[in-house]
């Protein structure tokens, strides 16, 4: 039967509400419950979850105005023996069994249901050769068999419009399977026209689309998913202040208590580096849903940033009780021993993830990280490729495939590398500082100087881009502009009002006692160089650097006038010179390291 026929039985969950219309909350649940009925049917466990756990954020249903069951065709009739035993096959995981009893089979849903069968058995055939024959970081050369017949009966249907919603979706997968993408992206499309209420087909669609500008050339349906899909398509490109107010608008749309918001919005934070925020939300997500497994590892990063190895324990047992064998699982354990230093235990945990999920993003990244650790650069690399392989936009396997080459002195695949990390993350200034150190190690000098400009201007996370400024300019003999920088990284490093173990606070001071020391400006050099007595490192040159002062002033030398001190800089910065703003004169009397 054609499409349009197939689809007048579900007709009720094809319209969905217009573009971001949260009016009718009752109806959206309705339409919930039902999409997550339907996708159960056919045994599409997590776009029925995902339906199901935002349905039961919004309020229950007086009983009658639930919705009634889909209705049934003459062809549901007619399969609904054949359907009803595969559909048991088919949760036992027996997929060959299952396609067997539907073979023949015309309705909607029992064919769905043998095609679905037929490609998950292929994958788990794969996935089992897969674990057998390779090591974790051995190229997969292994293929899911089923993916080329399943590809020409689709597009025989598809051609003949008879694939539903679902139909169009399984199409999808098989495109994306088989790489071709830009098939797949349309028939995405189209199934999220045909169904708009089915997250699997958006889920797939966010997969595929790697920039802003791709996301503008897709005509989507008018409809309030589209709003959960864009909120999670921006989380992923990283454009994080447009996804929080995607998420905070569903709030106030009525989505309060929908833990599947929370957890995006923490992962969200967790994308900018909030780590607090991030934190909080995590632990308030671990109150409302405390078995919860998803988003987990995310969580468990956070803790290893930030050293707390106690609430990173206790994560691990407390996973390991819930399932053992998932991967966020073996991620959260892999993190823990990473913590402890203990990066065999931690790359085993990793790779047992990878066994469960080969396709599980995290774990590839995770594992290229241990691997550097262990000083292992060709197997980091391997892990890396393979994290790209999963998802281009993970800003983090290409900054670690940079961090690889450059321990391996590659400078020129090194800037490569770190250049897709920045294109990624613009405003990152790790990305940044280290594209200015490759420019430094090739003697583009120029670009190097902007590159760690720039890092300052985003918002410094290490405090070492006016140190690396400064350095540089030194090495140019731009005295005044390295004053200049290690002048203002003193003052950022202090007015943080943190106590500063930072290394390169004493070669600030250090640097500065002798430049005031050349301009003759003994009060502010004697400042410098008291300073610099504080620290181990230049305790020796400060206290040289004292007593010429002192024996310079005795002789009756006096303060120069002559020489400006380079707290303000000309107006007019040649070209070659750093940008930088004015600041005001350095109150050392202030900074008491």
């Amino acid at each position: 039967i054609g499409r349009a026929g197939a689809m007048a039985a579900a007709a009720m969950v094809v319209t969905a509400a217009g573009g971001g219309d949260f009016s009718d909350l009752r109806e959206i649940k309705k339409q919930l419950l039902n999409v997550a009925e339907r996708s159960r049917e056919r045994g599409l466990q997590h776009s029925g979850k995902w339906a199901a756990e935002l349905a039961f954020a919004l309020e229950p249903l007086p009983l009658n105005e639930l919705p009634p069951p889909p209705e049934l065709t003459e062809e549901d009739a007619r399969d609904l023996d054949a359907y009803t035993l595969a559909k048991s096959y088919f949760d036992l995981k027996e997929y060959d069994r299952a396609a067997y009893f539907l073979q023949g089979c015309k309705s909607q849903k029992a064919y769905f249901l043998y095609m679905y069968s037929r490609y998950l058995s292929g994958e788990k055939k794969k996935d089992d050769e897969t674990v057998d024959s390779l090591g974790p970081l051995e190229k997969g050369q292994v293929k899911n068999e089923a993916l080329r017949e399943l590809r020409v009966e689709l597009s025989k249907k598809h051609k003949a419009q008879e694939l539903d919603g679902f139909g169009l979706y399984l199409y999808g997968v098989v495109l994306r399977k088989l790489d071709l993408v830009k098939e797949a992206i349309d028939v995405f499309v189209e199934a999220a026209h045909v169904l708009p209420l089915h997250w699997g087909a958006w889920l797939e669609l966010c997969n595929l689309i790697t920039d802003k500008e791709m996301l503008k050339f897709l005509s989507l349906p008018d409809t309030w998913m589209k709003e959960f899909f864009l909120a999670h398509i921006y989380t992923e490109l990283q454009l994080i202040e447009e996804a929080l107010q995607k998420y905070q608008s569903l709030i106030d749309a009525g989505f309060s208590k929908s833990t599947y918001i929370i957890s995006q919005i923490a992962v969200a934070y967790h994308n900018i580096r909030d780590i607090d925020k991030a934190l909080s939300i995590f632990n308030e997500l671990r109150k409302q849903d405390p078995y919860r497994i998803e988003n987990m590892d995310t969580f468990s990063n956070l803790l290893y940033v930030r050293s707390m190895k106690p609430e990173l324990s206790y994560l691990a047992h407390n996973l390991c009780e819930i399932d053992k064998y998932r991967v966020e699982t073996c991620c959260v354990i892999g993190n823990y021993y990473s913590l402890r230093s203990q990066h065999e235990k931690a790359a085993l945990y990793f790779q047992r993830a990878l066994k469960l999920n080969p396709r599980y993003l995290g774990a590839w990244t995770l594992m290229g990280h241990e691997y550097m650790e262990m000083k292992n650069t060709s197997a980091a690399i391997q892990a890396y490729r393979h994290a790209i392989e999963v998802n281009k936009r993970d800003y983090r396997a290409w900054y670690g495939l940079g961090q690889t080459y450059e321990i391996l002195k590659m400078p020129f695949y090194c800037l490569y590398y770190y250049r897709r990390a920045h294109q990624l993350r613009p405003n990152d200034s790790r990305m940044l500082v280290a594209l200015g150190e490759c420019y430094e190690k090739l003697n583009q000098l120029v670009e190097s100087k902007k590159c760690y400009w720039r890092a300052y201007a985003v918002g410094d996370v290490e405090k070492m881009a006016l140190v690396k400024l400064a350095k540089l300019h030194e090495q140019l003999n731009e005295s005044e502009q390295a004053a200049q920088c290690y002048i203002k990284y003193i003052q950022d490093i202090y007015s943080c009002g943190e106590v500063v173990e930072h290394l390169e606070v004493s070669t600030a001071f250090r640097y500065l006692a002798q430049y005031y020391f050349k301009c003759k400006l003994w009060d502010e050099a004697s400042a410098c160089a008291q300073k610099c007595c504080a620290f181990n490192d230049t305790r020796e040159e400060g206290k040289a650097l004292l007593r010429q002062i002192l024996q310079l002033r005795n002789q009756g030398e006096t303060s120069s006038t002559d020489v400006a001190a380079p707290f303000f800089l000309p107006a007019s910065l040649s070209a070659n010179n750093t940008p930088t703003r004015r600041v005001s004169p350095l109150n050392l009397s202030s900074v008491t390291p």
